[in-house]
Formats: C-alpha cells, sequence, structure tokens
C-alpha cells in the first residue's frame, strides 16, 4: 500500500495507538514507585486491554505494526509494503 493510498482513518487509527502507548508508559513509570496504588493499576489494564484491541483492529486493516513474530502478516508477505507505521 502507497503513502498515497493512505486514508485519514489511517493517521488516526496511528495516532490512537501513539497516545495509549504514551499513557501506558507513562501509567507503567508511575506504578514502579506507587505499586499499591489500585486506581492505577485499573487504568493500566483498562488501556492495556484498549490497545490491544486498537492494535488488532489496526493491523487487520492495514498490515503489521511489529516484526519478528510480534504481529501476524496476511499472504503475501506484508512486510514487503510501505510505509511501516514508523516511517509515517
Amino acid at each position: 500500500m502507497s503513502e498515497k493510498q493512505l486514508d485519514a482513518n489511517y493517521y488516526a487509527k496511528l495516532l490512537e495507538l501513539q497516545q495509549l502507548d504514551f499513557a501506558l508508559l507513562e501509567l507503567n513509570l508511575y506504578l514502579d514507585t506507587h505499586p499499591n496504588d489500585m486506581q492505577a493499576v485499573t487504568q493500566f489494564n483498562q488501556l492495556a486491554q484498549k490497545r490491544q484491541q486498537c492494535a488488532y483492529h489496526f493491523e487487520h486493516q492495514y498490515g503489521p505494526l511489529m516484526n519478528y513474530g510480534h504481529s501476524y502478516s496476511k499472504f503475501p508477505w506484508q512486510w514487503s509494503e510501505a510505509p511501516w507505521p514508523w516511517q509515517v
């Protein structure tokens, strides 16, 4: 899929994943120093589940996000198609 073929939805879904990753990273750092904060643990788990669902839907529609077996590929092999998520 060429960059010209990507629609606005691609960028919106990628942005949502980036926002979830940021929130999860910040919560992870917070929980390293506040491991008994039940509300933060609950929020972390909810966001982790949401991120998993968003990643699944993104990959189903646009292709894999991660390589080396962390994401599945449709046939034919999708890693030869650009742009890759880190290139946009």
